[in-house]
């Protein structure tokens, strides 16, 4: 038997479940775009790793910051626009470090800077920042809105009671009092 505490765990699962769907969705673009135009400039330029990796990321960051604000929370509050940049700025930069230190390690820290180690370990610093962004995204870039609390039947105008359940009745409203003489 389902308890209201029961349903409202379930659709609080189903919902992150949904917004991790579309926090994968835009980030699977955005590693493709970072990976992208990190080989790109690998192969084309004399950069050096780390910095050809950090050029990729800041596409990448604006790449995802679109995708982020436009479809995987465009159900979130959108007031404070400066704050809510300022914030996506920083913890981006904080998932930047990340996933270049990976990079920076393995590159500089243990010699490993052949063209397939450069992709795992930029690949496996990704992974690591992702994890950290869809944190500090959710939670400090793209709150959700407050949960608007039922307004109770005294102060609700007419006909605008709550709305019945599946398999449940609307309740009649109750009748207006006779005018007096």
């Amino acid at each position: 038997m389902s308890t209201p505490e029961n349903a409202s765990v379930l659709e609080r699962v189903r919902g992150l479940a949904r917004e991790a769907v579309k926090f994968g969705a835009v980030g699977g673009l955005g590693v493709l775009v970072n990976l992208g135009v990190f080989n790109l400039i690998r192969h084309t330029t004399d950069l050096q790793v780390v910095r050809a990796s950090v050029i990729a990321t800041v596409v990448a960051i604006a790449t995802n910051y679109l995708g982020f604000r436009y479809f995987a929370y465009r159900d979130r509050a959108q007031s404070g626009r400066t704050r809510e940049l300022a914030l996506f700025a920083a913890f981006s930069a904080v998932g930047l470090v990340i996933e270049n230190g990976v990079l920076y390690t393995a590159t500089y820290g243990f010699g490993w800077d052949g063209p397939v180690a450069t992709n795992v370990f930029k690949f496996l610093g990704i992974g690591t920042a992702t994890v950290f962004r869809f944190w500090s995204y959710r939670t400090w870039v793209f709150r959700a809105l407050p949960a608007s609390a039922p307004v109770p039947a005294a102060d609700a105008p007419a006909g605008t009671g709550p709305r019945p359940g599946p398999g449940r009745r609307p309740e009649p409203l109750p009748e207006p009092a006779p005018a007096s003489n």
